[in-house]
């Protein structure tokens, strides 16, 4: 360790070694001076595969270090990076989400331009270059899995703090507190820490340019497997801040109280756009009935459990093995 970098990447990791790879490699490709930034690799404590993991890390020309969270999840994770953090400015980042090149220069031009403690950045997860997209990952776009499309000109919202691409001034975070490790190890994480930094002043401003690509894909029957643990963590929230209404649960509840219906719309999805005259519009109102009506009972299910007192329990991931699986790792 020689001079002070200007940025600490957390990164939280749990299997999905291959991706791992890509990801540190993208911080190789950085426009940035490798002196500016430092990489934090945080295992997470669930980790199955302490060999993997290092093999996957290798030797890289930045500075790099591997932590490990002190309980399993993604709070403990981005709790233990950002107490280790060297800069002044922390991003938190993911083992699937491969950066652009200029993803280090434009959180810190954006961190320049908005000098205050509570500014933070936001950046676009956007799905990655040979990836292959389906249409149920373009459904997912539409404020399933995020929400930039909620987003008109820099100004975000707490909401929009995504934990896959964001960056705060790390004396903020302190300020602020840790992510919650108990009641919200793994979902809503990001948004609980977000929505306690309103009462500090936080504001964030979305940079369309301080891009990471989304290597995962995502599958119906990933969703159903993470559905439950979702719902756990938005009742959880709700229960943390009954002022606010859930967002999934309505939406799922209602989609149960009409005929089941959209299979052959959902089809149709893959080669319909969504803005097409006459029939767009109705294809994937349809479509987005299905894929709705797919993960609901698995939701619902959680929901119900968690409400009476017996929820099933919050794991990190879906599992290790699962999550390497279905994310194209090795």
């Amino acid at each position: 360790m020689t001079e002070r970098p200007q940025l600490s990447v957390v990164l939280s990791t749990l299997g999905n070694y291959s991706v791992l790879r890509r990801v540190l490699d993208g911080y190789e490709q950085q426009d940035a001076p490798l002196g500016s930034f430092e990489l934090l690799v945080v295992s997470d404590r669930a980790e199955p595969d302490r060999d993997a993991l290092l093999d996957a890390v290798g030797q890289r020309p930045y500075e790099l270090r591997v932590l490990t969270g002190e309980v399993p999840g993604l709070s403990a994770n981005r709790n233990a990076g950002s107490r280790a953090a060297r800069a002044p400015i922390v991003l938190f980042t993911d083992n699937d989400t491969i950066p652009t090149s200029r993803l280090v220069t434009e959180h810190l031009a954006w961190h320049r331009r908005f000098p205050t403690e509570e500014a933070a950045v936001t950046g676009p997860v956007r799905w990655a270059p040979g990836v292959r997209i389906t249409p149920f990952m373009k459904w997912l776009e539409h404020g399933i899995q995020f929400d930039f499309d909620s987003i008109h000109g820099i100004e975000a919202s707490w909401a929009h703090l995504y934990g896959a691409n964001s960056s705060l001034k790390r004396s903020f975070v302190a300020r602020v507190g840790p992510y919650d490790e108990e009641r919200l190890p793994y979902g809503y994480e990001d948004l609980d820490w977000g929505y306690r930094a309103r009462a500090h002043g936080l504001r964030v401003f979305f940079n369309r340019s301080a891009i990471v690509d989304h290597w995962r894909e995502m599958t119906v029957e990933h969703w159903q497997a993470r559905a439950p643990r979702l719902a756990v963590s938005e009742w959880r929230f709700c229960q943390l801040h009954p002022e606010l209404e859930p967002w999934f649960q309505p939406k799922f509840a209602a989609s149960m109280t009409v005929p089941s219906g959209g299979r052959r719309s959902a089809a149709l999805a893959r080669w319909v756009p969504r803005g097409a005259p006459y029939i767009g519009k109705h294809v994937w109102s349809r479509a987005d009935l299905h894929w709705r009506q797919q993960i609901a009972p698995h939701f619902l299910a959680a929901w119900d459990a968690a409400a009476s007192g017996s929820p099933p329990p919050l794991q990190p991931a879906v599992s290790a093995l699962a999550e390497r699986a279905t994310s194209g790792g090795s």
